[in-house]
């Protein structure tokens, strides 16, 4: 059921897609529904051309015939569709499930908005019950997380991290980093956490994605409802 409350939100995405666009093509589950149903719009004649933000996504997409591009020869987007981990009422985010969100946000930051596609499941009072992805760089990886440690202690949090693939095949991003998943059950000041996390030294990114989505398709048992950050 969870899949296709998925393709229905995509769909509903989809409709916001016009001719000429310049699109940020996001990744993971939900985002490959929109990829797909994309496909079959290009081949009917749609001009839009896609920026990918994971080398899964790029093969996706050009295996569904839509042109790509990079950031280097597109710097500013349209629009970006890209899923969700998890999504308040005000459209904080948490994303990185995938691995991709250092990408995702690069792409998400230079566009002119960002909707999010989801099932139902993803929409939370508070964030934080999925893990927080922090990606970091692979040098001096055991200083970083001690950091990481010592910041969330500062801030309240109990720092259960866990090194994501584990220390013998560590998961690698597109962009040679490794991914440091902290479980904080509840995070009550995203903003706090955002700028904290930032100023570590060997922190690349993080998965908090704040002030960057324009609105939300959330599909669920009674249809797609379509949310707007309050103003």
């Amino acid at each position: 059921m969870s899949d296709q409350m998925k393709a229905k939100a995509a769909a509903a995405a989809l409709e916001e897609v016009k001719g000429g666009m310049r699109l940020g093509l996001g990744t993971g589950s939900t985002a490959e529904h929109f990829v797909r149903l994309l496909g079959p719009r290009v081949r009917a004649g749609l001009d839009v051309v896609g920026v990918p933000t994971s080398e899964r996504t790029a093969a996706l997409a050009r295996s569904e015939g839509i042109r790509l591009a990079t950031l280097e020869e597109l710097p500013e987007l349209d629009l970006t569709v890209d899923g969700a981990d998890e999504l308040d009422s005000e459209l904080a985010l948490i994303k990185g499930g995938g691995g991709a969100l250092l990408r995702e946000k690069i792409v998400a930051s230079a566009s002119a908005r960002m909707i999010v596609i989801a099932d139902a499941s993803k929409k939370v009072e508070t964030l934080g019950a999925f893990p927080l992805p922090i990606e970091v760089v692979p040098f001096g990886l055991g200083a970083t997380r001690r950091a990481i440690a010592k910041v969330l202690e500062e801030l309240g949090y109990t720092p259960r991290l866990s090194l994501r693939g584990g220390d013998a095949s560590p998961y690698v991003t597109d962009g040679h980093h490794h991914i440091l998943d902290a479980d904080l059950r509840q995070i009550g000041a995203p903003r706090a956490l955002s700028d904290a996390l930032l100023r570590i030294p060997g922190v690349v990114e993080h998965g908090l994605f704040l002030g960057l989505a324009a609105a939300a398709y959330i599909a669920g048992d009674a249809g797609v409802e379509k949310v707007e950050p309050r103003r």
